[in-house]
């Protein structure tokens, strides 16, 4: 009976173990699926209206959004007009620059929207965007 020893230098090494490489990937694999929730943002679909012009703007702290029934969200939760006065005199009260984001339904009447605006521009607000889908 011959003894063979572990560390035999002459034998060349034949095959290539995966299961380190399976094992890592399945880890990368797994802390993806975990972290994605935290990127995705949730939405309130609101038609937008199209227009060919109009320019990117930066974040804002008041994202305010008419859907079609009326319902008014405002960063991301659904407030009342009086909610959108208290938000915007905070906002004001921390940064005189603040800008507005403005987001309505192509479906919302025009006097919803420039009741809003009338809102946010009496408490202070002096910067505002319409948000559009690009043509």
């Amino acid at each position: 009976m011959a003894f063979k020893s572990l560390h035999d230098d002459n034998d060349a090494i034949a095959d290539i173990n995966v299961v380190p490489l399976v094992d890592i990937i399945l880890v990368v694999l797994i802390i993806f699926m975990v972290t994605a929730p935290m990127f995705m943002k949730p939405t309130i679909n609101v038609n937008l209206p199209k227009a060919a012009s109009g320019d990117q703007t930066a974040p804002s702290k008041l994202n305010i959004a008419l859907t079609a029934d009326g319902r008014i969200n405002l960063n991301g939760t659904f407030v009342s007009e009086e909610d959108v006065r208290a938000k915007a005199t905070e906002e004001v009260a921390k940064n005189a620059d603040v800008q507005a984001i403005i987001s309505a339904d192509k479906d919302v009447p025009h006097g919803k929207v420039v009741g809003l605006l009338d809102v946010v521009k009496g408490v202070g607000v002096k910067k505002f965007a319409i948000s559009i889908d690009k043509k």
